[in-house]
């Protein structure tokens, strides 16, 4: 039953009665989705796992301008055309996914915007997705898959599900947007089932550092002095400590770079806002000169510029792998149980070596 999947939470359900049918559930399609109605479940109580602010949580973004941010762009008539990173990074994670050998029969996607990782799986592997995103705009426009998918208007900060519900947890590109990582990461290994698995991909720091450069030279120049454009990311040799304190085991952190070419500065930052990726730190400063945007385009296209005239724009994804512990997994031995000592590797290889050379 929903109730029993759903924790007490104000929540936005789309299409869903409050209790599945025992029909076979089917899968939607965008023009399908966007026709489904509205319901809305109203909160009893404070819901549970809420971040608290005042416990000394960073606040840096602006949650509430992040879900306008993404509402305008899921409402742009071609918003299609700026999928594209989404949609290699959603094809990256669901491989990761194919990489485990089991089936999953309860899934959950955290931002999942209009479902780049769910597309890209098979039946086979999951049985049946959850979809959460802050945006009501992006879950309307899901794109269809093979299994059955239920939509949660939810805030990635606060995950409205009871514990130990899901099997694999997954997420591309919303994490670098939660104020409170550290409390999402532990919200996520919560929700997940003992030996269950969270695989997820987020930018790291280095992304776009040529639009960051570039804009601090050119107002540091034209203004004498510069302020923070481009929002902060996680740094890849954090990521594996956040991953074991929110209580993860057999951890995987890897690193991608993704190059992608346009022809200037203002199509970068043209393609972020129809992304919804606009900076939304509370320290951002809402308005850029001119002349400085020229200077900037054109210390950007001097420093970093490729030979036919276009310039480049790097995105650095991490890629997380965390386990939830289970008795099942494999566990080291215990300190002090081996049974050869490193100091006694050089007597074999001069073993071995007298081996061969007995030999007739």
């Amino acid at each position: 039953k929903l109730s029993k999947t759903l924790r007490r939470g104000c929540v936005l359900c789309l299409g869903l009665p409050p209790r599945i049918s025992s029909q076979p559930a089917r899968s939607c399609s965008s023009a399908d989705r966007a026709a489904l109605p509205l319901r809305r479940l109203h909160p009893a109580a404070q819901p549970r796992g809420l971040s608290s602010r005042a416990g000394g949580t960073m606040n840096v973004f602006d949650r509430n301008m992040k879900k306008r941010q993404k509402s305008w762009a899921s409402a742009l008539q071609d918003n299609h055309k700026y999928d594209y990173l989404r949609d290699e990074v959603g094809i990256r994670v669901a491989d990761r996914v194919y990489d485990i050998a089991r089936t999953f029969p309860l899934a959950l996607d955290v931002g999942c915007g209009k479902s780049h990782i769910a597309e890209h799986l098979s039946k086979e592997v999951v049985e049946r997705f959850f979809l959460t995103d802050i945006s009501e705009g992006l879950l309307r426009q899901t794109k269809p898959c093979e299994m059955p998918t239920h939509c949660v208007l939810a805030d990635e900060e606060f995950l409205p599900f009871q514990e130990n519900t899901f099997d694999l947890v997954v997420s591309s590109l919303s994490m670098h947007w939660i104020n409170d990582l550290p409390g999402a990461l532990r919200q996520i290994n919560g929700v997940l089932k003992p030996d269950g698995v969270f695989i997820g991909a987020m930018v790291g720091g280095e992304t776009l550092y040529e639009l960051r450069c570039s804009l601090q030279l050119a107002e540091l120049e034209r203004e004498g002095g510069f302020s923070p454009h481009i929002s902060p990311y996680t740094a890849v040799t954090d990521l594996g400590n956040l991953l074991s304190q929110a209580g993860f085991n057999m951890l995987t952190v890897d690193v991608d770079e993704i190059q992608v070419n346009y022809p200037g500065m203002l199509e970068v930052m043209s393609d972020l806002q129809g992304m919804g990726e606009s900076n939304c730190a509370w320290n951002r400063r809402s308005l850029l000169h001119r002349d400085t945007m020229l200077a900037a385009a054109a210390i950007y296209k001097e420093m970093y510029g490729n030979e036919d005239g276009s310039v480049p724009a790097t995105f650095e994804i991490l890629y997380m792998i965390g386990w939830k512990p289970h008795e099942s997994q494999a566990k080291p031995a215990k300190r002090g149980s081996a049974t050869v000592s490193f100091g006694d590797l050089s007597k074999i290889n001069q073993s071995v070596s007298s081996t061969k050379t007995d030999k007739p």
